[in-house]
């Protein structure tokens, strides 16, 4: 962004009020329809940005603003948007761009406030300024407060403290259903359930123990078509039929090598949650387990018997918790302002000259499905980043994924190593509702987007993992994880 004319703008009379100076606003990331808006128009009007002649990806458009302290973000295609790489903050609305005009040089003070430069048209935020810039003869001078290991320790024992005072019982809904399957039921037909229902696990209920005995996830189901596409395998598809759910556990077990010496399948246990756990707790037990969702059981008896299956506790859910509760309280905690790249979290790509940097998991659309699976068992991830040559994001491959197989019995249908990630994203289009398409759960974020930007993103249902891209380009940066956030949080 530049400014034009600052001399011819100055006010000869004096009066603050009547001083304009015309401004060049750009957006030079492209889009179909681009708008300004910010507080010098009150935020009440949208003001069309146009293209520049010979570049159809920049828009620009001309306002004239008064001296002082003004905040401004971009609506494009529909989306509220800031420029990464143009000073900003967080604060009211979100992450927004920052631009202070000084007509005068003793204008601008390195301990500036809100109030200090009130004479720009809007209320102005009362959280700290993320960056300040001044602008006299065209340069800028960045002021980027930066997060101590103060604030760090106090805002972790803040959530520590809030998530040892409250309890699982308080995620349950008011209304709503969870999904529990027999073990005794044919593993294709759970599956089927899976995809019928828009879930991706399900606990899963033994009548003659009159227990609950485990969880049946996604992760099963691409196993089992591992083991499928497996030439030395005992398992076909016609036993598949009638596979149970029970057998495919005892089977799996074994394929693990957990197993007595006797020869016998070990059980595994069986990890939940009571409702009266403090969240605390659940949390630690989610990530040294390594899943994202246990149930919530509750039994009215000593002995555990007659157990009710009320809920699921989930990372999303909990983080969902954390947000509503500090979400008009984030000056308690500091570090929800911090840009996730100043944090440390998750993984990113390797700088140049970076070494011993664990690889981003990532996919070409051509790579095959069997490619995709083994990647998902292998690497741990819930999700993959399909990119195109450059390593930019086209698309997400989910495990969840894996159910849209279960339709019409596709699974018989295809080999693994023939059909390619895109085929197979295509073949489960059907799945998405035209109101929440992929494109939903294909979540990306900016390296600039604050942590608390990026907790609300990953408290939405389906979303695991969040893909770090590069503003414009959407090169791939870095993937953020729900269990990446919880690790922070707790230090």
């Amino acid at each position: 962004m530049f400014a034009t004319n600052m001399d011819s703008a100055r006010d000869v009379g004096g009066a603050p009020s009547t001083v304009l100076i015309p401004m060049r606003f750009v957006w030079p990331y492209g889009g179909r329809s681009v708008f300004l808006s910010g507080s010098f128009a009150r935020w009440s009007e949208l003001i069309p940005m146009t293209p520049v002649e010979g570049c159809p990806t920049v828009f620009q458009a001309i306002y004239s603003v008064t001296p002082g302290y003004h905040q401004y973000k971009f609506f494009v295609d529909g989306e509220w948007r800031h420029d990464e790489h143009q000073p900003y903050v967080s604060g009211e609305y979100g992450l927004v761009n920052t631009v202070l005009l000084a007509t005068d040089p003793n204008f601008f003070h390195p301990n500036v406030t809100p109030e200090i430069t009130s004479g720009s048209n809007m209320e102005e935020d009362t959280e700290a300024f993320r960056r300040l810039v001044r602008i006299t003869d065209g340069n800028l001078t960045d002021v980027v407060p930066r997060i101590t290991e103060g604030d760090l320790q106090g805002s972790r024992h803040r959530i520590s403290v809030f998530l040892s005072a409250h309890t699982t019982y308080e995620l349950l809904p008011e209304s709503g259903k969870v999904v529990a399957l027999d073990v005794d039921l044919p593993v294709k037909q759970a599956f089927h359930i899976l995809h019928e229902q828009g879930i991706p696990l399900a606990p899963l209920w033994d009548f003659s123990k009159g227990q609950f005995v485990g969880v049946l996830t996604a992760l099963d189901f691409i196993l089992i078509l591992r083991e499928l596409g497996n030439h030395g395998s005992n398992l076909t598809e016609e036993e598949l039929e009638t596979h149970t759910i029970a057998a495919w556990k005892e089977g799996k077990a074994y394929l693990n090598g957990q197993i007595d010496g006797h020869g016998r399948a070990l059980p595994r246990r069986f990890i939940h949650a009571g409702p009266y756990d403090n969240l605390k707790d659940v949390v630690l037990k989610l990530l040294q387990n390594e899943v994202a969702t246990v149930p919530i059981i509750h039994s009215s008896s000593e002995d555990g018997t007659f157990p009710q299956l009320l809920h699921l506790a989930s990372l999303s859910g909990i983080l969902k918790c954390i947000c509503r509760y500090f979400r008009h309280s984030s000056s308690s905690l500091p570090i929800l302002q911090a840009p996730i790249c100043e944090l440390h979290v998750g993984t990113w790509v390797p700088e140049i000259g970076e070494s011993n940097c664990r690889p981003l998991a990532m996919l070409r659309p051509s790579a095959s499905l069997s490619a995709a699976l083994n990647l998902l068992v292998q690497a741990q991830v819930s999700s993959i980043p399909i990119v195109d040559d450059t390593d930019s994001l086209v698309d997400i491959y989910c495990r969840s994924d894996i159910t849209a197989l279960a339709k019409d019995r596709a699974y018989a249908h295809i080999n693994l190593n023939e059909m390619t990630i895109h085929q197979a994203l295509q073949l489960g289009q059907d799945s998405y509702s035209p109101y929440e398409p992929r494109s939903q759960r294909c979540q990306m974020c900016l390296r600039s987007d604050s942590l608390h930007k990026v907790m609300e993103r990953l408290a939405n249902p389906g979303v695991r993992r969040l893909v770090i891209v590069e503003a414009g380009s959407k090169r791939v940066e870095g993937i953020v994880s729900l269990s990446d956030i919880f690790k922070f949080l707790l230090g």
